[in-house]
């Protein structure tokens, strides 16, 4: 009996030990990334601009409406894509459900698109409004296809339905940049950049953002619950139908915001749960914060790496999270398929 607290407490000290590195690289990257850019300053310079701001220089001008509002940006869209992944790996026992690859993204970005045709002089809530109708919309549909059959839902089937119904959206989407001239508007969301964030913006997001997350927090138990099985779940008491519905609501809503603020970003949700369960277990209340923080901080990185390897010029996010996440994704689908042969 002894050792099922100690090994509790030893998972707490790992998890507590992972948690500060992410949140201290998180802080160190945040600040590179006010820091650093395509226009050169002095550090000194960088750090006056936010606790010293003088409106009449420009390099303050600089940190306060374009990098300023590019990190905080890129730890909001970072930390919800990574807890999407999180939740839905773990209530679908998926290991490769991500957002993205669900057609989620896609389905907020086609939303998007109907806002820009129909709603020139739409309002940014608006857009958020149709963003989560979007991804709302795309989320059903990829779980009602795939649970189509006599096999029901499987990982593989998901993944199917989920690319289909992204590569659906997408060319929709392109029919209307195509018909309703949005092609420059457009292209800005589907290359996925934050580069056009304002404070102001994301001021209206964190309400829903801050909610989202604190959601995910509380269903974390039982979640973990739901990754044992759903006749373990059931077991131990735990509703399954309103856990799966509560989850799918923060998927799309915080996926939904995610793609107004920076488009159609792939591969976060996929990646980060992996690299975070290998540190701190298989245990939700320790994946889900663990994914969050280590989320914001390999967007905020990305995004930095982006801006400096060919300076004048910018590398979008998106690009720089497909080079990396392709791979990755074929090493997971690779690893599926020898476990089921």
């Amino acid at each position: 009996m002894k050792k099922r607290p100690a090994l509790k407490r030893l998972n707490t000290l790992n998890f507590t030990f992972y948690m500060a590195i992410g949140l201290g690289l998180t802080v160190l990257m945040s600040a590179a990334s006010i820091s650093f850019g395509a226009a050169d300053m002095r550090l000194a310079t960088a750090w006056e601009a936010i606790f010293h701001f003088d409106p009449m220089l420009t390099e303050h001008q600089i940190i306060q409406t374009l990098r300023l509002p590019r990190t905080v940006a890129d730890l909001v869209v970072g930390c919800s894509l990574a807890v999407c992944g999180a939740i839905m790996q773990g209530t679908t026992r998926n290991p490769l459900a991500d957002s993205g690859l669900m057609g989620i993204s896609s389905g907020a970005a086609f939303a998007i698109a109907l806002c820009l045709a129909f709603l020139p002089s739409y309002t940014y809530g608006q857009m958020m409004l149709f963003a989560c109708l979007g991804a709302a919309l795309a989320t059903g549909m990829t779980y009602f296809i795939a649970s189509l059959g006599k096999r029901g839902m499987t990982p593989q089937r998901l993944v199917l339905a989920g690319l289909s119904i992204s590569m659906l959206f997408g060319a929709l989407s392109q029919y209307l940049a195509i018909n309703y001239n949005l092609g420059r508007a457009l292209a800005y969301w589907t290359a996925g950049s934050t580069a056009g964030a304002k404070l102001g913006e994301l001021l209206v997001v964190a309400p829903l953002f801050v909610g989202g997350v604190l959601l995910a927090l509380a269903l974390s138990p039982s979640v973990t619950m739901l990754s044992l099985g759903e006749d373990v779940a059931g077991g131990l008491g735990i509703r399954s139908g309103l856990v799966k519905g509560l989850s799918t609501v923060i998927v799309f809503v915080l996926t939904g915001l995610a793609v107004v603020v920076v488009g159609p970003v792939g591969f976060v949700g996929l990646i980060t749960p992996h690299i975070v369960r290998y540190l701190v277990g298989v245990d939700y209340r320790y994946i889900i914060p663990a994914t969050a923080v280590y989320g914001a901080l390999f967007t905020v990185s990305a995004d930095l790496v982006g801006r400096l390897i060919n300076k004048p010029f910018e590398t979008p996010l998106g690009i720089i999270f497909s080079i990396i996440g392709v791979p990755y994704f074929l090493f997971l689908a690779r690893k599926q398929r020898r476990e089921l042969e």
